[in-house]
């Protein structure tokens, strides 16, 4: 027990989310009312009475913060949401404690060592797997199956049943995942179209055709200044990023570095260590040479290389839908600068996969000896009922047009819900009656409209137009679903046991490695740092992965 805490103790001090309208809630209502929510018959959402508490810890930051400025007469611990879950559900929710940031880690850190931790706990998989391994949480699986509504069960499971086999721990479900969306991961290529236009090109087909934009957005001249002093290709120090890393860049080479998936047999393997991840560094090491990407990438998280962004400097990205948002940046000194997504291309101009990685990675766990366990599951109905569901108030508790979803210490949410506001925009485009759209996705049609428009605020509202936009990056993705391009990571248990102590030197490995050999180190070394990845515990890694996926992997839906 005690080498379990000093393990979690060291685990904790290195840490390592919008749109549709779901109007088919199950809910019953009766005719009584509470002020600020309904009285539900059913027990998934029945009261306890008398009332009971419910401890929490809460991470706040610097976004939380001026959202409650914004809010008057509403704090962390008395808040509309909190209000709601004491009224509807007879639930107390008090936060033991609430810290910003490292401090907030430091404490958690500090409650799990010690075993003293409070009723409900946000944990991430190595911690669910750490605190189910010391005893400290109860097992969910029955408070689950008996309170879980039908509306969260068909919410939770919309990308299948990975989530809650990410949270089961030898045949138990130790926590309940706040569901996040693998589908939001994929990737596209964002485009300075009045670059691509001044350099003569076209979008691209090929990788050949990506090289060659890159080429010429580097070399000439599309700002027009004189000045040798633009890039091709954005990428940060991580790589990986969601925004301006190399994810859908590498999948264009069939390499797929940070996912695991299924070989011609059937097994599982680890995508960085294949031999199409090699390729890919060749190539990203040449663009670097000829100077197409930043000297100093290494030393740049998101933010500083968005910088080169704003400043005009960078006119080709690979991100996630949201990258709409992070190229605007250009446009407060170059208002005609456009850019566009567009979808992710191969070397051979086929269709190619589009990885996306599992992508759930909070769970709910309950302290060992609570008496109840299914309060935890009550909230995630409610939240998801009052979001979503038939009995919704969008404009109270999601957005009001403030983000007021964050107040509550659980948000889970449908993983298709912007798709399908795209789909929903686009049918009512199509038949030219956009007064159908409710909720969510009449609130991103509004800052379509103004986009559009000549009002004054147009350009804040310019990003939504290129994500949920007739073109828009979820076009794309519609697209990418419609002709079965994307590929899903194949590992979605808990952490193994040799990733619980091998996991972040395998992964700062590959990183340094990747990098290096980008700044110019020898291709070979890649070769080196697959065998030194096995032998470092990626070999054991492999094995665990494939028990699981032996025991585990075809109950997946």
């Amino acid at each position: 027990m005690n080498k379990v805490k000093l393990l979690l103790a060291a685990l904790l001090s290195v840490q390592l989310l919008t749109s549709c309208d779901y109007s088919s809630g199950t809910n019953k209502e009766s005719s009584n009312r509470l002020e600020g929510g309904t009285i539900y018959e059913e027990p998934a959402l029945s009261p306890y009475n008398p009332a009971i508490e419910l401890t929490f810890a809460r991470e706040s930051d610097d976004s939380l913060e001026d959202l409650i400025s914004q809010l008057p007469g509403e704090t962390f611990e008395n808040n509309r949401w909190i209000r709601l879950y004491e009224q509807v559900l007879g639930i107390k929710i008090n936060y033991e404690w609430i810290a910003k940031g490292d401090l907030y880690h430091q404490k958690l850190s500090g409650a799990f060592a010690s075993g003293n931790i409070p009723d409900v706990v946000k944990v991430n998989a190595q911690q669910l797997r750490m605190l189910s391994n010391a005893g400290l949480i109860q097992d969910l699986s029955e408070a689950y199956e008996q309170y879980g509504s039908s509306f969260t069960r068909e919410i939770l499971s919309q990308e299948g049943t990975g989530p809650f086999e990410a949270a089961t721990v030898e045949g138990k479900l130790m926590g309940i995942p706040e569901t996040s969306s693998s589908i939001e991961g994929a990737m596209f290529i964002w485009l300075r179209t009045d670059w691509l236009n001044k350099v003569g090109l076209e979008p691209p087909k090929t990788m050949d055709d990506v090289l060659a934009i890159s080429k010429a957005f580097t070399e000439n001249d599309p700002d027009q200044n004189g000045i040798h002093d633009t890039f091709g290709l954005a990428v940060t120090q991580y790589l990986f990023d969601p925004v301006m890393g190399l994810t859908g860049f590498m999948a264009g080479y069939k390499a797929y570095p940070n996912i695991w998936m299924k070989d011609a047999s059937g097994k599982l393997l680890y995508g960085g260590i294949q031999p199409e991840v090699k390729e890919a560094l060749k190539v990203l090491q040449n663009m670097y040479r000829d100077g197409q990407i930043d000297s100093e990438f290494a030393l740049k998280d998101g933010l500083k290389e968005e910088k080169l962004i704003a400043e005009g400097k960078v006119g080709m990205l690979y991100g996630e839908q949201w990258g709409s948002f992070t190229v605007q940046s250009s446009r407060a000194n170059e208002p005609n600068a456009e850019w566009q997504a567009f979808p992710i291309v191969s070397v051979s101009g086929e269709a190619p996969k589009v990885p996306l990685r599992f992508n759930t990675s909070h769970f709910f766990a309950v302290r060992k000896g609570y008496p109840h366990p299914e309060a935890i599951v009550k909230l995630f109905n409610l939240h998801l009922e009052k979001n979503w569901g038939g009995t919704a108030e969008y404009e109270t508790y999601y957005s009001s047009p403030f983000p007021v979803w964050k107040l509550s210490p659980v948000t889970p949410f449908p993983a298709m819900k912007n798709l399908e506001a795209y789909r929903q925009i686009a049918e009512a485009g199509g038949n030219g009656d956009h007064s159908v759209l409710k909720d969510e996705a009449s609130f991103i049609y509004k800052n379509i409209e103004i986009s559009r428009s000549g009002n004054a605020n147009k350009e804040s509202s310019w990003g939504w137009e290129r994500t949920y936009g007739p073109s828009g990056a979820f076009s794309i993705l519609d697209q990418y679903m419609k002709k079965d391009q994307l590929l899903y990571e194949s590992f979605v248990g808990p952490p193994t046991e040799t990733m619980l102590v091998k996991q972040a030197i395998l992964y700062n490995l590959q990183i340094d490695t990747f990098i290096n050999i980008i700044l110019g180190s020898s291709i070979d070394e890649f070769d080196r740092f697959v065998d030194d990845w096995n032998k470092l515990g990626g070999s054991s890694t492999t094995a665990e992965v494939n028990q699981w996926y032996a025991e585990r992997g075809s109950n997946l839906k």
